[in-house]
C-alpha cells in the first residue's frame, strides 16, 4: 500500500483536498478541489479562507512542539494547473473602483500565507510544492515560499504580471533572491517571460524535476528522507531563518508598492487582466459568450 493510500482524509474544505498520515507528521493540501464545476485555478478568496482556516488547524503552538518531532506540508492541485495567480476578475473591479483598503487586504493575506509557509508554520514542518501543472503570478510565488520545489517535466512556470504594467508582489522578488542572483530575479520578473519547469531547474529555481507522473512519488521519498534524520532539518529551518530571512515587514513593504502600484493602471492594462481571464475562464470551461 503507498503512502497515499494510507493517508486519512480530513474534514471537508470546499475548495482543498486535505489528506493526513495517522500521525499527524505529514498533511497532502490539493488545492482546487471544486475545479470540476467551472472554477478557475486562481486565488479566490474563497480558496485562500480555507487554506489559511487549514493551516491554521496545523499549526502548533510552541508548547505543542515536540524536540525532534518534524512534519511536513505539500501543496499541490486537484485542477489541471498548480496555481494561475491573483484574482484578476477581482483586482480589475477593485481597481477601476480605486479601492485601495480591499485590495491592500487581498495582498496582506497572500502575504500572511506566504510567510507561514516560508517560516515552516512557526519553524517545525518543512514545506513542499508539488508543481504538476502551470504555476503562473501569485501561483508560483507559492511555491517558491516552499522548502523544497518538486515539479514534473514540461510544465509552464513563469511570472507574466508585465504584460499588465504590473510586478508580482507577494514575495516573488525576496524568494527568488534566495534561489538566484538579484539580476537573474529582475531578468524573470520584468521579462514576463513563461519558463518551463526543466528551464527553472537548470536555472537552480526548481529544486527537483522529475518526469510526468512521478511527482507523487518524488515527493514521498523526500519525505522519507528528511524523516531520517529530523534533527538537522529542524536546525534547518532555524538556520534559514537567521542567515536567509524573508520577514513579513518586507513582504508587506514591498506589497504596499504592488498595491499603489496597480492602482495607477490605466484601462488598457486592465483590459488586459479581462482577456486574460476571459482565457482563463475559457480553459476551465466557464466562458458564456
Amino acid at each position: 500500500m503507498s503512502q497515499i493510500e494510507k493517508l486519512h482524509r480530513a474534514r471537508s474544505y470546499p475548495t482543498l483536498r486535505v489528506e493526513s498520515d495517522p500521525q499527524g507528521d505529514a498533511h497532502w493540501l490539493y488545492m482546487h478541489a471544486d475545479a470540476g464545476h467551472g472554477t478557475r485555478p486562481c486565488f479566490r478568496t474563497e480558496l485562500m479562507d480555507d487554506m489559511w482556516s487549514y493551516l491554521s488547524s496545523i499549526t502548533l503552538r510552541d508548547a505543542q512542539r515536540q524536540a525532534g518531532r518534524l512534519r511536513h506540508v505539500v501543496l499541490a492541485s486537484d485542477a489541471s494547473a498548480f496555481n494561475l495567480g491573483g484574482d484578476l476578475a477581482l483586482f480589475s473591479r477593485l481597481i477601476r473602483e480605486n479601492n485601495r483598503e480591499r485590495l491592500l487586504d487581498y495582498a496582506r493575506r497572500c502575504v500572511d500565507g506566504v510567510h507561514h509557509f516560508h517560516t515552516g508554520l512557526g519553524g517545525d514542518v518543512r514545506t513542499i510544492a508539488l508543481v504538476q501543472g502551470d504555476a503562473l503570478g501569485g501561483g508560483l510565488e507559492l511555491a517558491l515560499s516552499c522548502h523544497t520545489i518538486v515539479a514534473e517535466e514540461g510544465v509552464d512556470m513563469g511570472l507574466p504580471e508585465v504584460l499588465f504594467g504590473l510586478f508580482p508582489g507577494m514575495g516573488a522578488y525576496s524568494f527568488l533572491c534566495k534561489r538566484v542572483t538579484p539580476q537573474m530575479a529582475e531578468k524573470i520578473i520584468l521579462e514576463g517571460r513563461i519558463y518551463t519547469s526543466d528551464e527553472l531547474f537548470r536555472l537552480g529555481v526548481v529544486d527537483v524535476l522529475v518526469p510526468k507522473g512521478e511527482g507523487t512519488a518524488a515527493v514521498n521519498e523526500i519525505i522519507r528522507q528528511q524523516q531520517r534524520t529530523p534533527h538537522a532539518y529542524l536546525a534547518l529551518n532555524a538556520v534559514r531563518g537567521i542567515a536567509h530571512p524573508v520577514g513579513y515587514d518586507e513582504l508587506m513593504g514591498i506589497t504596499e508598492v504592488w498595491v499603489d502600484t496597480a492602482l495607477a493602471l490605466g484601462e488598457k492594462s486592465l483590459r488586459t487582466m479581462d482577456r486574460i481571464v476571459r482565457a482563463q475562464e475559457r480553459r476551465t470551461g466557464t466562458h458564456v459568450g
